[in-house]
């Protein structure tokens, strides 16, 4: 009767450590991180409409904004497969290499600062980069706005999205438009989200465990906030800086934005949400495995040789910050007319 009374007390008491070890790693992870709101996000200086929305939508599906009219915004940032084109770099004007990976578009707008460098401050300067890039898009503000000029729908859709404005067809409000429908690519509901707001088997206990360790190693000391990162640089090497096969030489990060040598091989910590999606890793894209990124993460950021079990649970706990993205309608594009600029499809040699 006794051992049947002692088994009783040692597992009631398990019950009860069980649940304030698991509350005690929610309000340790609700202190670093928070969820991806369900509601858009205000845009500075950019109210967002649904006419706004829909033509931004149009807008980065429209691969006549590119000077081959091959190129869309959704070549490099495929919302089909996790909102980049999973290359090591980006294939731009004709058939050029770009320098760097391409981020996710999912949840940009939550980021502080675009590009790997922040060279852009929101999502408005960042949809304008891509389109004059001569190994992206090659085009020009001039024969972008002939283009958009040329097709009367698209002429029509400027003025529902921009009501106030005299000359709505502008290089700016092309802009907005793409930042007012970028803003609705967010991701809600991934299982992280789910357990941190009181779903206990949201997340596996593996995944769990790697949240504990992803937090005690110090990753979440870069890769924090809503978006698990996109509001820091720091540099890619704090404690051993990794070979040219990950870190190439001749890409210098943020130094080229500032010119201050301090901020040589600095990047803006990639926001991590939906990483599991978007293989491969890091701005060269030479890692492909996440395990392996994680593992190369511990030995240049954090100094710690990680082993196979904890790269494992962080990788497993990373699969967790996949969310739902919402089902995108593809636009119906207006036709060309006599006056649209034709293609320029000049091949380039590499």
């Amino acid at each position: 009767m006794l051992k049947h009374w002692m088994l009783a007390a040692v597992m009631t008491s398990a019950a009860l450590t069980l649940p304030a070890q698991a509350d005690a790693l929610r309000d340790q992870a609700a202190e670093q991180f928070q969820v991806i709101p369900s509601m858009l996000p205000a845009v500075n200086n950019n109210p967002i409409t649904k006419a706004k929305i829909d033509l931004g939508r149009a807008l980065f599906f429209d691969p006549r904004l590119s000077a081959s009219g091959v190129f869309s915004c959704n070549s490099c940032h495929n919302l089909a497969t996790g909102g980049d084109d999973n290359l090591e770099t980006s294939i731009g004007h004709g058939w050029q290499k770009g320098p760097r990976n391409s981020p996710t578009v999912l949840n940009s707008v939550l980021n502080q600062a675009q590009f790997w460098d922040g060279r852009a401050e929101d999502l408005k300067a960042q949809a304008k980069g891509p389109i004059q890039g001569s190994v992206e898009m090659a085009n020009t503000p001039e024969k972008l706005l002939a283009t958009l000029q040329s097709m009367p729908a698209y002429d029509d859709w400027f003025k529902l999205a921009f009501p106030g404005d005299a000359a709505p067809v502008t290089f700016d409000n092309f802009a907005k438009a793409i930042e007012a429908f970028e803003a609705t690519l967010l991701t809600p509901a991934a299982p992280f989200d789910r357990w941190l707001e009181g779903d206990d088997n949201a997340m596996t206990e593996v995944q769990k465990t790697g949240l504990s360790l992803f937090m005690e190693k110090g990753c979440s000391s870069c890769h924090s906030g809503v978006n698990f990162g996109g509001h820091d640089y720091y540099p890619f090497g704090v404690v051993e800086r990794p070979g040219s096969d990950i870190l190439p030489e001749n890409d210098k990060g943020r130094f080229a934005v500032t010119k201050t040598a301090d901020d040589e091989y600095v990047f803006r910590a990639a926001p991590l949400r939906n990483v599991a999606l978007t293989a491969p890793y890091f701005h060269s894209g030479k890692v492909w495995d996440l395990k392996q990124a994680v593992a190369v993460m511990g030995s240049a950021q954090l100094g710690d040789e990680l082993t196979d079990d904890e790269t494992t649970a962080i990788a497993s706990f990373l699969t967790a910050l996949t969310g739902e993205l919402r089902p995108v309608e593809y636009p119906l594009l207006p036709a060309e007319t006599a006056t649209t600029p034709r293609p320029t499809a000049e091949v380039i040699a590499q």
